[in-house]
């Protein structure tokens, strides 16, 4: 299920990263991870389309890059401070650019009591065991390969944690910045986030490229919501138009937690975004509201998989895809509520335009059911703009393409309603609305 890996640039690059000196480099358990995992991934190869999970996403041509590993360059990197601010923004920020962390770009002064927020390069050097259940963690599936590589080769990230019962005022902006260097270069980035019992956070994640670059970026983010707390997660991806970013998160939610994820896609050429949520407590509750919005010749690919494994969970997901030229969209969201998940509540809808005649979005929801009284729903369409809509919008004098793009902002705006901060609010709609053709 996967190409030749004798045959690969992309892997006969990783073969010499067995003598990288990552942070961490020395701990017995993280070098025998590292190592396990990067052969693994070395072994399997890229996975190619006849794999179930990477059936709609082709990385024949990332396959024959060779990408350089890190960047040594990445803490002298000239960037604008200002072109990573978001509106109304003003707590504790982590940036990292290329994958490397930025103190100097950072807000990490006089931090609220009861978090903790950290480069994960600064926590292995001084206390690294309790990463160790996290940062052994071994991915043995195909749709996990990206994960494999991730667990080899990252040295930096974001470490987390909140503590129990505490509300952290104001939102937590984590900010990843691409930016050219000499060649294409890989970074890999891992996040640990952790919400104690009855702890609430508004945490910001925000993509980004500084200037035009073909980097490739992997993130995976182990996020745990113990019982009772609330998260609130918005994601803004804006990264360069040729790169490749590869996501991963997995999230587990404990009982009566809360979590809301409002994702944004508009940037990058080839993109990834898996997300895994478990409901593992009683009347664990998570909404994930996202849009993407592709034009060119980008291709967005959406893996969305949620499992009901407590009694009374509930799950809403709304999503919205918008494909204008050659560009390629793919949403799979699935839903398992399991058996003993009694009175689970389950709901996903996704809906998508298509703009040209040349765009492609394939959409694929899957709901499975083992457990009683439940109540569960699912849905996908694939359509065009209503004729007639724009045919009245142009009888009152608008062009067609303010018409067209009109339509097009409503069509997406109402995934944006529910987000509680008005500041970020108005940026997302603003940023969409900029963006459409």
């Amino acid at each position: 299920m996967s190409q030749s890996s004798a045959s690969v640039p992309f892997i006969d690059a990783l073969r010499d990263a067995d003598n990288l000196r990552l942070p961490g480099s020395g701990l017995a358990w993280l070098d025998a991870a590292r190592r396990e995992n990067l052969a693994a991934f070395v072994a399997a190869g890229m996975p190619d389309t006849r794999a179930e999970a990477w059936k709609y996403t082709a990385l024949r041509a990332l396959g024959q890059r060779r990408f350089a590993l890190g960047d040594a360059a990445a803490t002298a990197h000239n960037v604008d401070p200002h072109a990573l601010a978001l509106p109304g923004i003003d707590g504790p920020r982590l940036v990292f650019v290329n994958g490397v962390f930025r103190a100097d770009l950072s807000r990490l002064e006089a931090l609220p009591s009861g978090l903790s927020l950290q480069p994960l390069s600064k926590v292995l050097e001084k206390d690294p065991e309790p990463l160790r259940f996290a940062l052994s963690r071994h991915y043995r599936e195909v749709s996990d390969a990206f994960a494999q590589l991730n667990a080899a080769l990252s040295g930096d990230g974001v470490v987390l944690r909140v503590a129990p019962g505490v509300r952290v005022g104001k939102p937590v902006h984590i900010c990843f910045a691409g930016t050219p260097a000499q060649g294409d270069l890989a970074w890999h980035v891992r996040n640990v986030i952790e919400l104690g019992e009855g702890s609430e956070l508004d945490l910001i994640e925000h993509h980004l490229a500084t200037a035009p670059h073909k980097h490739l970026g992997t993130l995976v983010s182990d996020i745990v919501v113990r019982d009772g707390a609330k998260l609130q997660h918005a994601l803004l991806q804006q990264a360069a138009e040729d790169s490749v970013l590869i996501r991963r998160g997995s999230m587990h939610l404990g009982a009566k937690s809360q979590t809301v994820l409002h994702t944004l896609e508009l940037g990058g050429g080839l993109v990834r975004h898996d997300l895994h949520a478990e409901l593992r407590g009683d009347h664990a509750r998570l909404d994930t509201r996202g849009v993407f919005v592709l034009r060119g010749r980008q291709h967005v690919d959406t893996q969305l998989s949620i499992r009901h494994q407590a009694l009374n969970t509930a799950s809403e997901s709304i999503w919205r895809g918008v494909a204008d030229e050659r560009s390629r969209g793919v949403f799979r969201g699935a839903i398992v509520v399991a058996e003993g998940a009694d009175g689970s509540d389950a709901s996903l809808s996704n809906k998508n335009l298509l703009l040209s005649a040349q765009a492609e979005i394939d959409t694929k929801p899957e709901l499975e059911i083992y457990a009683d009284e439940v109540k569960a729903a699912h849905g996908a369409t694939v359509g065009q703009l209503d004729e007639r809509a724009l045919f009245y919008l142009r009888s009152r004098g608008l062009p067609l393409g303010e018409a067209r793009a009109l339509l097009t902002a409503a069509f997406c705006r109402a995934v944006f309603t529910a987000l509680p901060n008005d500041t970020l609010r108005d940026h997302f709609s603003n940023t969409l609305l900029a963006h459409l053709p």
